[in-house]
């Protein structure tokens, strides 16, 4: 093989391996999926089957819940979040599901871990309380 079939050979690889790599992180990115709308009955089956389980209450006015969406949504991409369920409240539009998580405020971030709950949080975007705060439902 020539010297030039050789580099193209070595560019081929290195353009594949970088093709791969862009396409395996944008696959897990998508596979997390984004917190749903609220539902109290997909809300109750989650918490029932104990399985860890984010509320987010946000309003789409509120500086911090725009701080906070994609610091959430980074954390719930990563593998050790992969079976938490995430549920978005919209603090104006849904107030019954707001009064039914007990939450009083927008930017609020509630997790359920074994059918209870085990930590909450107001106002915070700091990304490494909010991560702390995930980590307690594991």
């Amino acid at each position: 093989m020539s010297a030039g079939g050789t580099a193209c050979a070595a560019f081929s690889r290195r353009t594949l391996l970088l093709v791969c790599a862009t396409v395996l992180g944008s696959a897990s990115a998508a596979l997390a999926a984004p917190p749903a709308p609220f539902s109290a009955a997909a809300f109750d089956a989650a918490v029932v089957a104990g399985g860890p389980v984010l509320v987010h209450i946000s309003a789409p006015w509120c500086p911090i819940c725009r701080a906070q969406k994609p610091i959430v949504a980074k954390l719930l991409a990563e593998p050790r979040f992969g079976a938490m369920t995430a549920f978005d409240i919209d603090f104006d539009a849904d107030k019954a599901d707001v009064r039914k998580v007990g939450a009083q405020l927008q930017s609020t971030l509630i997790v359920y871990s074994r059918g209870r709950e085990v930590g909450r949080s107001v106002g915070e975007p700091q990304p490494e309380w909010i991560e702390d705060l995930l980590e307690k439902a594991l």
